[in-house]
């Protein structure tokens, strides 16, 4: 039997009055349960005791609330076990207010960074199920607009004919942004900032309802409030007089926020209204889609700030460029027209269009943007739409320039997972190309819906490897560098040429008897004992050295002696130095030669004693020391504390009164003289030459 969804299933209960079973619809108002629940509230923003606890308890309830409605049976509370027939479905979704537009909003903004996948298949459903939220959508936009025309009207920027209503005469004049106090400037610029990113938010989770936002012209009258508005505040912040300048950096990003939603918002619904339709569609009412996108930018022209900007980030002519290739009968007349209208609102203005993989990324730049704003004055840098910060609630991916490598490879393996066929390196290219968004990506490839760049790129394009910098074992210079040994360089090197302490099968004294080297170096060494003593000169070179005489020669000093009078001896001056043979190229009677001359050298000569050693005997000086000291010791009174009373006799013998009484007086009077004048004294012997320095 199959079962019955819980509008129609019937429940049996017992009456506790009569004890009767009694048969009830599941979804009966009978069985409601009454409960009152515990509203919410915001943690306090004070740490104040009372306030902490009050919150705490309140959390507390609201918690035992969710256990109960939780613990309830499933016909009670509704759970996946169970279903409802879908009309059912969604006349309790909208007779009781379970959601309604609002919400819808704010579920958007709120949840939808990160859940546009699971947010876009509830809302499609709630939308199916319950046509009449496209009605309540309808009803919505004019007073989203009413929004921005009531901003106008605070900053005195009234569109004509906005107002069906006549100015009273008594009404005050408004002030513009600029003469407006700081504070009300502030809520205007952040009711825009909030309400731009709450229509972004939707129209991204759920495109479809575009075609209800240009069913009342919402693109220009957008652009019509853009080109009013943006120029007024940004006047307004640059030239305001803020104390705090974090306060207009923060006031200065919102609105470039602001200002970069309302393009996407715009784009959006040009995509949804007309490109998307022409893309799906082959021939099918193509001409109906690009008549009404060439419809949208004539119009849009006027406002050529607003189409300069848009221009910006998603550059016009590659969408008439989609569109010549979709459609052969397009009117290239008005194609010509409007992007000439393009360039002519870029007279005047740097024209720098984002690049594919650029023009959904977040770029911010708080550092340099708050460096010019102290340097330059008041006035905040112009920055361009791209130079925004991220404003809170807003369901952007995130971009993939802040992505790690860990997280890319896993959006690559999601990917790859659904469509296994394709290289990462194409996957990269999409997933850059739509911000990282998964769902995105997978849903353009399986519609085959991918933007004309990524279109000619080839699906089996591999991943390119980064390459990877050289370690440091690879730029290290070593001695073996670049040689037979390096093995930094080389995967191998002759072992054999390679060893540890004494040479394998080498005897100590084959070794000690090789004299090869010597022998190769003996008829080196002999050149050098040849001296000639004067150069022989051919008949007839050199005249200039035999007889001549030089008159520029100067012989001022030639009759002084210089050097006459000198200590030193003639022979160190003119004698030459004998060549000495090396004693390992000597033969056996050289050495023995030289021995008996070293021998007889060494003989003492009968001289006289030289008055005067460089190094004096250290006994001799300690002899002079040990008198010198003993003069002032008795000069003094002091007698000597190395006398042979101390010393007295051997051990086991007995000891003298005299030599009791001397060690007695020793031990008592040590330490006046034991550990002191100790670097004194160093310096006294080591004046004196006992030290060598």
């Amino acid at each position: 039997m199959p079962a019955l969804p819980l509008d129609e299933l019937q429940v049996s209960e017992t009456d506790p009055t009569t004890g009767k079973l009694h048969s009830f619809p599941a979804l009966h108002p009978i069985r409601t349960a009454e409960r009152f629940f515990v509203l919410y509230r915001t943690p306090p923003k004070a740490n104040i005791p009372a306030l902490v606890e009050e919150f705490l308890e309140r959390a507390q309830f609201i918690a035992q609330d969710l256990d109960w409605l939780l613990a309830l049976p499933h016909d009670k509370f509704w759970c996946q076990d169970n279903f409802i027939t879908p009309s059912v479905f969604g006349e309790i979704l909208y007779n009781n207010f379970l959601f309604d537009i609002p919400k819808i909003l704010d579920l958007c903004v709120l949840f939808g960074k990160g859940n546009t996948a699971l947010l876009n298949k509830m809302i499609e459903n709630i939308f199916m199920q319950q046509p009449s939220y496209y009605s309540d959508l309808e009803e919505t936009v004019p007073t989203v607009l009413q929004v921005f025309n009531n901003i106008l009207g605070e900053c005195g920027l009234q569109e004509e004919g906005a107002s069906c209503e006549p100015q009273r005469l008594e009404e005050k004049i408004r002030v513009t942004p600029s003469e407006m106090p700081l504070q009300e400037l502030k809520d205007i610029v952040l009711y825009l900032c909030d309400t731009c990113t709450t229509l972004w938010a939707f129209l991204d989770v759920f495109p479809p309802a575009s075609q209800i936002f240009q069913k009342h012209s919402f693109l220009s009258r957008l652009a019509a409030f853009y080109e009013l508005m943006v120029p007024e505040l940004e006047s307004a912040i640059k030239k305001g007089k803020f104390e705090d300048r974090s306060l207009q950096m923060a006031m200065w990003r919102r609105l470039s926020h602001s200002r970069r939603k309302m393009m996407e918002i715009s784009h959006i619904i040009i995509n949804q209204t007309c490109l998307q339709p022409i893309l799906e569609r082959s021939n099918e009412n193509i001409h109906t889609f690009v008549e009404a996108f060439l419809e949208i930018f004539t119009t849009l022209l006027q406002e050529r700030r607003f189409i300069k900007d848009y221009d910006e980030m998603f550059p016009v002519d590659e969408d008439i460029s989609l569109l010549q290739q979709a459609s052969s009968a397009i009117d290239e007349t008005r194609t010509a027209y409007i992007l000439k209208g393009v360039e002519s609102a870029w007279d005047g203005a740097v024209r720098h269009k984002t690049s594919v993989s650029k023009r959904i990324e977040l770029r911010t730049s708080p550092d340099g943007a708050a460096a010019q704003l102290t340097s330059n004055g008041p006035q905040p840098p112009s920055y361009s739409l791209q130079d925004d910060d991220h404003c809170p609630g807003a369901s952007a991916a995130r971009p993939s320039s802040f992505l790690t490598g860990v997280e890319l490879d896993s959006l690559v393996t999601q990917v790859k997972d659904l469509l296994p066929d394709l290289g990462e390196g194409f996957v990269l290219a999409c997933l850059e190309e739509y911000n990282c968004n998964v769902e995105q990506v997978i849903n353009n490839l399986l519609e085959d819906r991918l933007s004309p760049a990524l279109q000619k790129l080839d699906r089996d394009m591999p991943r390119q490897v980064k390459s990877e910098p050289s370690s440091l074992l690879a730029s290290r210079a070593n001695v073996f560098q670049d040689d037979e040994f390096d093995v930094f360089s080389r995967d191998s090197i002759d072992t054999s040429r390679v060893w540890k302490g004494r040479r394998r099968a080498e005897d100590s004294k084959q070794f000690l008897n090789d004299r090869s080297v010597v022998a190769e170096q003996r008829e080196r060494y002999q050149q050098y004992s040849v001296i000639v003593e004067e150069v022989p000169i051919e008949e007839g070179t050199g005249q200039m050295f035999k007889d001549d005489y030089e008159d520029e020669y100067d012989d001022t000093y030639d009759g002084n002696q210089v050097g006459a009078n000198d200590a030193d001896s003639d022979d160190e001056l003119i004698s030459r130095r004998p060549f000495t043979i090396p004693q390992v190229l000597r033969t056996r009677g050289q050495v023995e030669q030289d021995d008996r001359q070293e021998d007889e050298e060494d003989e003492p000569e009968e001289e006289g004693v030289k008055p005067d050693n460089f190094v004096q005997d250290p006994a001799l000086l300690r002899e002079r020391a040990e008198a010198r000291r003993m003069t002032f010791l008795a000069r003094k009174g002091f007698r000597h504390d190395s006398s042979s009373a101390v010393v007295g006799t051997s051990r086991g013998q007995g000891q003298s009164k005299d030599t009791v009484q001397e060690r007695r007086k020793k031990e008592a009077n040590k330490s006046a003289r034991g550990n002191h004048n100790r670097r004194s004294m160093a310096d006294r012997k080591r004046n004196k030459g006992m030290i060598p320095s």
